[in-house]
């Protein structure tokens, strides 16, 4: 693995555990994803090990492995309807890569020319939600692409076991998943009317992780704003061209605890940037349907990547 794949697989190993640990997930089905991210009981059983979690036999990750799966009950609560009468949204596919991929394309009604804006997905996928999300993003009058980054094996509506997705996500290559959204980027700017000078990208979770690590890949992104994501590689930062609006949560030391070494980092390159940290919000806190959301905390930094997308597009 890179540096920075270890990272990506790490933060989504991490971010299960975190979740056992303050009981959001049974242990039966902590020991289930673990065996997922780790291939195999005995590479569980290492993993483990580098977490810090013990007291775990070969005959327990045994059992778990063959338990149903938790999956977080679904709510698909929307701010902007699927059906809303000004916008064009909905499903697409479309062929690079040698295959066919997934993603969701959301545009405003009858304009004709407008900024474009890639959102990415959480760990578990194209959900919903962030349909919802592209929906938004459309709704303020850019052309949104949400790609589906599972889309190499049947896509996201194809599982509906979300740990599934997340193994898959954590253990594919950085590279891979980068090559995956250079080639969406290119469909996204293949929409007509997209104003391809005037290109942003959002992402959230893993998402944000890989928002920065495709910033590092495109000259011309001209904003970028990472909800909470895994910091770049720092001998990239200086590739960084777009202007970044970095989105933490305080009570998500996980990540936020990086958030200065990055800033120091942009800082030292020359990349403009601005960080909002907000208070007593967790990891994830933007996701409205997920149990971290907090309202006040979403509502703002929603209101403040506006405010960075119309500045810097």
């Amino acid at each position: 693995m890179s540096d920075y794949q270890q990272d990506l697989f790490r933060y989504v190993a991490e971010e299960f555990t975190e979740d056992y640990r303050e009981g959001e997930l049974e242990r039966r089905e902590f020991l289930r994803r673990s065996v997922l991210l780790g291939g195999s009981v005995v590479g569980a059983r290492t993993l483990l090990a580098s977490l810090g979690v013990a007291g775990v036999s070969a005959a327990e990750l045994a059992a778990a492995q063959t338990a149903p799966p938790q999956n977080e009950p679904a709510k698909n609560t929307y701010q902007v309807a699927p059906d809303d009468a000004t916008l064009d949204a909905g499903r697409v596919t479309y062929e690079a890569l040698g295959r066919t991929n997934f993603a969701y394309l959301a545009r405003p009604k009858g304009v004709t020319s407008a900024p474009i804006v890639m959102v990415i997905h959480e760990n578990r996928g194209l959900q919903p939600h962030l349909e919802d999300v592209a929906r938004r993003v459309a709704k303020a009058g850019y052309i949104a692409l949400a790609p589906d980054f599972v889309s190499s094996e049947g896509g996201t509506a194809k599982f509906t076991d979300t740990a599934q997705i997340s193994a898959f996500i954590a253990r594919t290559p950085a590279e891979t998943h980068a090559a995956h959204g250079l080639a969406a980027v290119e469909f996204l700017k293949a929409q007509s009317g997209a104003q391809v000078d005037r290109f942003g990208m959002l992402g959230f979770c893993w998402g944000g992780g890989m928002t920065w690590l495709l910033s590092t890949k495109l000259p011309d992104l001209k904003a970028a704003i990472p909800f909470y994501g895994p910091s770049p590689s720092f001998a990239e930062v200086p590739q960084i061209k777009a202007a970044v609006l970095g989105i933490y949560g305080k009570n998500d030391p996980r990540i936020t605890g990086n958030a200065a070494a990055t800033q120091a980092a942009l800082t030292a390159a020359g990349v403009k940037h601005q960080f909002l940290i907000y208070p007593g919000a967790n990891h994830a806190f933007h996701n409205d349907t997920g149990a971290n959301y907090k309202r006040d905390a979403a509502e703002n930094a929603w209101a403040s990547t506006l405010v960075w997308l119309r500045g810097n597009l």
